[in-house]
């Protein structure tokens, strides 16, 4: 049977300098290639893909449906206090959630909104 090996999020961005600059400086991912439409980046195995779209309707205006990750990740609360030293305004408190899971979401300019969250019961395990 064929195995499904990872995933990449594919974002169209209206101005692709400024969510290039976002991603690598505020959220710490880096740049693996960069061309004059297309930017690809990653951060420990979670692996982005920008394309310059400037005609495309901006996430900001799809409401529920610009929602483009919910990323895993360890120590949610120090992810949120170096994404808050970065400079990341308006970013909600991590909050857990009654399905075990501690969350917090940001939006980025672009508008779409991702999700990073704790699996709770896995944080029990190691502590």
């Amino acid at each position: 049977m064929s195995k499904l090996s990872s995933v990449r999020s594919v974002l169209a961005v209206k101005n692709l300098p400024n969510s290039i600059s976002y991603y690598s400086k505020i959220l710490d991912f880096a740049i693996d290639f960069e061309s004059e439409d297309w930017c690809f980046l990653s951060r420990d195995g979670v692996k982005l893909m920008l394309g310059h779209c400037p005609d495309a309707i901006p996430a900001s205006e799809i409401n529920d449906h610009s929602y483009i990750a919910y990323i895993e990740v360890q120590e949610i609360d120090e992810l949120h206090r170096e994404l808050q030293a970065r400079g990341l305004k308006l970013l909600a408190t991590p909050e857990s959630k009654p399905w075990g899971m501690r969350e917090f979401m940001l939006t980025t300019p672009d508008g779409h909104r991702i999700m990073f969250a704790q699996d709770l019961q896995i944080s029990d395990d190691i502590a």
